[in-house]
């Protein structure tokens, strides 16, 4: 990252978007250890009491990190489609690019509560879908939570999976294709019974499945909850 004097920088002309930028560089590229107010102020050529005045804290910063990777997902998504099915997989697939994109950021933030414009204008979009599909009340808060939290997760377990060794990673995905194969006859009929398909099924993404089966329950449920207020 270019680094920029102090003798550069007009005295509060340093934005909190600006700092965001630079967090996410030196995140990804060196660790969450290297993102310490000093290391900023170096690369944005000003001391840490300047960073320090948009951000309390590393904490406060870290949240913001997250916002941002949920700002870059919410342009991305139609805020106007009809369908609220396709409003809700918009924007967990977006979601899903843009933490996928920073993943050193996405295991630090994935599991925040960001207390976020970006993180509002979500929750708002998935409540308003649900709502939509015939839910309300708790029942729509919790299934919110549900469609979140797992979008999240997955998010997250991939972003994980990406800071694993490549070579790790591929016996891993190998091990399908082979100790699956071979288990001792007697054992594990079930695993057995299946064994031919689950290097096919690696290959597949799991994602797209586990939110359809999500949307299938959520689409059930509405269609339960209008049943039973027209009774």
């Amino acid at each position: 990252m270019e680094q920029v004097s102090h003798s550069d920088r007009v005295r509060g002309s340093l934005s909190a978007a600006e700092i965001v930028t630079a967090a996410l560089g030196i995140a990804e590229a060196e660790g969450a250890d290297a993102l310490t107010f000093r290391r900023l102020g170096t690369a944005l050529g000003v001391t840490p009491t300047a960073v320090l005045r948009h951000f309390r804290d590393k904490d406060d910063l870290l949240l913001a990190l997250g916002a941002r990777l949920l700002d870059e997902a919410l342009s991305q998504v139609d805020l106007d489609e009809p369908d609220w099915r396709e409003r809700i997989l918009s924007l967990c697939r977006a979601t899903r690019r843009s933490f996928e994109a920073h993943p050193r950021v996405a295991l630090l933030v994935a599991n925040r509560t960001l207390r976020r414009d970006a993180e509002f204008q979500a929750a708002d979009l998935v409540i308003g879908a649900v709502q939509e599909a015939g839910l309300s009340g708790r029942e729509a808060a919790s299934v919110y939570r549900v469609v979140a939290d797992t979008a999240l997760a997955w998010t997250a377990f991939r972003a994980a999976s990406r800071t694993v060794d490549a070579d790790a990673m591929r016996r891993d995905g190998y091990a399908w294709s082979s100790d699956y194969l071979v288990l001792p006859t007697g054992r594990f009929e079930h695993i057995r019974s299946v064994a031919g398909h689950l290097a096919e099924v690696d290959q597949e993404d799991q994602f797209e499945l586990a939110l359809g089966m999500l949307l299938d329950a959520v689409a059930a449920r509405g269609a339960r909850a209008r049943r039973d207020r027209n009774e």
